[in-house]
């Protein structure tokens, strides 16, 4: 199967053909990869992914509710665990951002309804197609991502800037950015065979 360049590893090629731009619309997937893409920062996708699991097991599976409750002593555990990214800033960030998450629920009736809008104003929760033929393409951030940025900072929100915005954008399917020869691009890498 044809896939993205970037798609090497065993872990890279699973994320890739299961996850990586299938739109999401579930609020606790959304706020995982919210989480995942702020841990993230300046450091690698494949680092995110091997800790993914022991993220998941100590912030509460992701649960917005549950971890905007974390205390001061909480967040000190959490920076003693080699199994996550023991960075303060990003910690802290977490469990602020769980606070906006649920506001923006309470607001818009789920995180999904506001945050898709950056991608669709018409609410449908469709996914922008993008046509790229290799990767170095792909920009780091779009307009959408600057205005989601813009707006999630606003809010409150950390560790959300346009570049982390994108690749959440492209994580959770608000953009499909599979290469046009991928077969998880929606033409199903029709542009590979036509290129034959």
């Amino acid at each position: 199967m044809k896939r993205c360049e970037w798609a090497k590893s065993e872990l890279a090629v699973r994320y890739h053909d299961e996850e990586w731009g299938r739109p999401v619309h579930d609020d606790r997937v959304l706020f995982e990869f919210l989480i995942l893409e702020g841990a993230q920062a300046g450091l690698s996708w494949e680092t995110i992914l091997k800790k993914r699991e022991r993220y998941r097991e100590v912030f509460a599976g992701f649960d917005p509710a549950k971890v905007a409750r974390f205390s001061a002593a909480r967040v000190e555990k959490l920076l003693l665990d080699p199994g996550i990214v023991r960075n303060r800033l990003k910690v802290e960030s977490a469990v602020r951002n769980a606070r906006e998450f649920l506001a923006v629920q309470r607001e818009f009736g789920s995180f999904d309804a506001y945050v898709w809008r950056f991608v669709d104003p018409t609410g449908e929760g469709k996914a922008r197609v993008n046509g790229w033929r290799t990767m170095g393409e792909v920009p780091a951030r779009t307009a959408e991502s600057d205005a989601m940025s813009k707006a999630l900072k606003k809010r409150g929100f950390r560790f959300v800037g346009s570049t982390i915005c994108y690749a959440f954008m492209q994580a959770v399917g608000m953009v499909n950015d599979h290469v046009v020869t991928c077969a998880r691009h929606p033409d199903g890498g029709a542009a590979a065979e036509a290129a034959r």
